[in-house]
């Protein structure tokens, strides 16, 4: 009966030229198969929409052309029930085409595409929490497809909800000779002397599309970079001009935006193609809103000039900027200038090459992840060793940091439904939470023998009572004080309250010691003074 029913579910229906599923479920992909023109260059001139309606939902979703004479239009529904849809084209072979399927509820493990929460973070679209933790694994779909499948493996047993990779790959001697040798590109032909930048290379993508399907089954957000500066002049991807920018935007929005784990990363350290100004960048952000029906979130990743992402069209900061993460505050400041959610995406890594930016060790990989979200941020990891470089092939992780990563991972989902906030960003800059509630208080590289129970005003009530748990972020341990701790408003201090018989909690003076403090009764209002933190 499973069986049956699984069939039943992606039953395909032909009618004439049409080739749909007649069921599909919320949030996945419906795909409209259509047999058109094979003559000229259908990637030129041709116009292919379709419009999706049920009830007051209406979408307009772009088609593209899959080769062999195959045309396709991808929609994501989010709306359960019955969806009718009719094509326009400028081929009338592919205009007018019509058909209708249903929309069954989502499975337990789809919670529709991720959006920005509460201006500083993110959840998904049926309201489940999403907190990010990602990896960096810039070239795993040119990878064979034993490394690949370890890739997957690896991920789905990992900490990482989020991976960033090369839609692109970049030029390198493994892609020119050797067992990986690359002969199917985006475009038509086999090196900068040929290529045909009018015509892409279906073929190509199809790999593509398995790489962002697979990172879906897991339940990984596929962070797709669509640019990259790193041809150096031999295949020339980087230095294609804005009108072929632009086709190739129009057609990887048109392919991917229906799979509900994407995300839009415009580009990889983009002031390093130098040929491209911010007004290009501007075009192809515009570009993508327009065309993207869904709405995915999107960034772009910076080098040695920063995107200003405080323009409309930016969802989140996508940032390289490796100081921002050695300390707390760095992120509340970004925060305050942007207000955005702050997404450090590339914070260097941990391993042993010769490159500055991929020596972290374990330790300090870690404490940067720390330093992001108790600043109410969030991070990016990568592994860089010389025997297994994550960040490029994808494969197996080595590296100490992740399961460290995990395991901060299950601290902060069991925090805070609406994420970390800065408690006090100007005065206190290791303690992140929900004020009044909860505290996450972050020690880093000290070394404290004690802490001092005393906590930010802010939504404190007198009398107040908490609980302290110590944290040993590297061992991986909890340890519960066995003690209730009472509040009261510090004498001749309106910034802070203090435990009424000022009592301290003993620590083991070791590095990267945290402490969680939650609430276990409530105490009675006391009177503001209506001043800010900073008066």
């Amino acid at each position: 009966m499973k069986k049956l029913g699984m069939a039943t579910l992606f039953l395909i229906v032909l009618v004439g030229k049409i080739i749909a599923q007649d069921k599909i479920e919320k949030w996945d992909v419906f795909e409209l198969t259509l047999k058109g023109p094979a003559t000229g260059n259908p990637f030129m001139g041709t116009e292919l929409l379709a419009r999706f309606t049920n009830g007051d939902k209406v979408y307009e979703q772009e088609g593209y052309y899959d080769g062999n004479g195959i045309y396709k239009i991808r929609f994501m529904p989010d709306k359960e029930g019955t969806w009718s849809y009719v094509t326009t084209s400028n081929k009338k072979e592919l205009n007018n085409s019509k058909g209708n399927f249903e929309c069954t509820p989502a499975a337990t493990n789809n919670h529709g595409p991720v959006r920005v929460k509460a201006t500083y973070h993110f959840q998904y679209e049926d309201g489940t929490p999403y907190w990010p933790f990602g990896t960096t694994i810039y070239e795993w779909p040119f990878q064979d497809s034993a490394t690949k499948k370890q890739t997957i493996e690896t991920m789905a047993a990992s900490a990482f909800n989020k991976a960033r990779f090369l839609a692109v790959p970049p030029y390198k001697d493994r892609y020119i000779t050797g067992p990986l040798t690359i002969t199917t590109f985006p475009f038509e032909g086999t090196n900068r002397d040929n290529w045909d930048f009018s015509r892409f290379n279906p073929a190509y993508f199809k790999n593509l599309d398995s790489c962002v399907a697979e990172l879906r089954r897991i339940g990984v957000e596929a962070d797709m970079i669509l640019f990259r500066p790193y041809d150096k002049g031999k295949w020339g991807f980087d230095m294609m001009g804005q009108e072929v920018n632009k086709r190739f935007t129009r057609y990887m929005v048109a392919r991917y935006a229906a799979y509900r784990n994407i995300w839009w990363s415009m580009c990889n350290e983009n002031s390093f193609i130098r040929n491209m100004t911010d007004e290009d960048w501007d075009e192809l952000f515009k570009l993508v809103q327009e065309k993207d029906p869904y709405h995915h979130l999107r960034s772009i990743h910076n080098a040695d000039r920063i995107y200003d992402y405080a323009k409309p069209w930016v969802t989140h900061v996508s940032l390289q900027y490796y100081n921002v993460v050695k300390a707390p505050w760095g992120t509340p400041l970004l925060r305050d200038l942007y207000k955005k959610p702050i997404v450090n995406d590339e914070i260097n890594y941990e391993g042993d090459i010769e490159s500055r930016w991929g020596q972290l060790s374990g330790e300090e990989m870690t404490y940067r992840f720390w330093n992001a979200y108790i600043g109410g941020g969030y991070a990016t990891h990568g592994e860089t060793y010389k025997s297994s470089p994550w960040i490029s092939y994808g494969g197996k992780l080595i590296g100490t940091s992740p399961a460290r990563i995990a395991f901060l991972r299950k601290i902060v989902e069991s925090g805070p439904k609406g994420g970390l906030e800065p408690i006090d960003q100007y005065w206190e800059t290791n303690m992140a939470g929900k004020a009044g509630e909860y505290y996450l208080v972050y020690f880093g590289k000290d070394k404290p023998a004690k802490w001092d129970f005393v906590l930010p005003k802010r939504d404190l009530t007198n009398g107040a009572k908490f609980k302290v748990d110590i944290i040993d972020t590297w061992n991986m341990t909890i340890t519960p004080v066995d003690k209730e701790f009472e509040i009261i408003p510090m004498p001749d201090n309106r910034y802070k309250f203090i435990e009424k018989n000022k009592a301290s909690i003993k620590l083991p003076a070791k590095q990267y010691l945290a402490l969680r403090i939650y609430k276990t009764a409530d105490g009675t209002k006391v009177a503001n003074d209506g001043r800010h933190e900073l008066e």
